[in-house]
């Protein structure tokens, strides 16, 4: 007969043999789910990479880049309401007719015309030297304002009517209003080189304003093209005034222009 003892440790040494069979059984039969915590804990060590830069700058724009896109698209609501004479139908339709009466007189062809004329029935050197570098000035505004726009290419606004005087293929774009230009830079040419009384003086501005404002009323551009385009006709007779015509510099096309 077996003693206590003996059956202590056989039952001992079973369960000391077993316990590394239920334990393999165990892990076997109770492996990690997919989901559990402990995968998702190890999964989102590496879902947690951090994004190329690239990335992180489109998805958080500069400051720099909101303020233009709001301004931008302020430009573009202001100037929609701003169309009154756009069409026939529009608010101030029946104004459309002055309108492009108005747009006319800033046009470069009547401008280039007249002057070139002048310059040929002047028969004073003074009145020669002032016209001939007007006429500098008109050229330069035409080649200024095209290389600009075909570099822009901002197109027209929706609600224009494409009913314009004498277009060439840069007038589809529209930034910088070339008729805004050309008024800033006569108006600024006009009033150093020729005397006027005051009256007349303050005509001339009140043209340079009424063009510009035209230019919006008609739908032609919008209220930053006009602007810009002013800046730029201020700029560019800063550019005239350093490369002045005159006998000493040019003789030959002075030569070219006496009688």
């Amino acid at each position: 007969m077996p003693s206590p003892r003996s059956s202590r440790e056989r039952r001992a040494g079973g369960s000391s043999s077993g316990r590394p069979e239920f334990l393999s059984l165990v892990s076997q039969r109770s492996p990690i789910p997919p989901d559990s915590p402990s995968r998702r804990k190890e999964s989102g060590i590496s879902a947690a990479a951090p994004m190329p830069e690239e990335d992180c700058m489109k998805l958080n724009p500069s400051f720099l880049g909101i303020a233009l896109s709001s301004l931008l698209a302020i430009d573009l609501w202001a100037s929609k309401r701003l169309g009154v004479c756009a069409g026939e139908g529009s608010t101030w339709g029946s104004a459309r007719p002055l309108m492009k009466v108005i747009e006319i007189s800033g046009h470069g062809i009547p401008w280039l015309l007249g002057t070139f004329y002048g310059l040929c029935q002047s028969d004073s050197s003074a009145a020669r030297e002032v016209l001939l570098n007007l006429l500098f000035a008109l050229l330069l505004d035409l080649v200024m304002v095209a290389v600009v726009k075909g570099i822009v290419k901002r197109p027209r606004p929706t609600h224009n009517k494409m009913d314009m005087f004498v277009t060439i293929s840069v007038d589809k774009y529209s930034f910088p209003s070339g008729h805004a230009t050309r008024a800033a830079l006569v108006c600024r040419f006009v009033l150093r080189h020729l005397v006027l009384a005051i009256p007349l003086r303050v005509l001339m501005v009140l043209w340079v304003l009424i063009v510009s404002v035209s230019r919006v009323m008609l739908g032609r551009h919008n209220m930053t093209d006009v602007l810009f385009g002013l800046l730029l006709g201020y700029m560019l007779y800063s550019v005239v005034e350093y490369c002045w015509l005159s006998p000493l510099s040019a003789p030959a096309l002075f030569a070219l222009w006496s009688h």
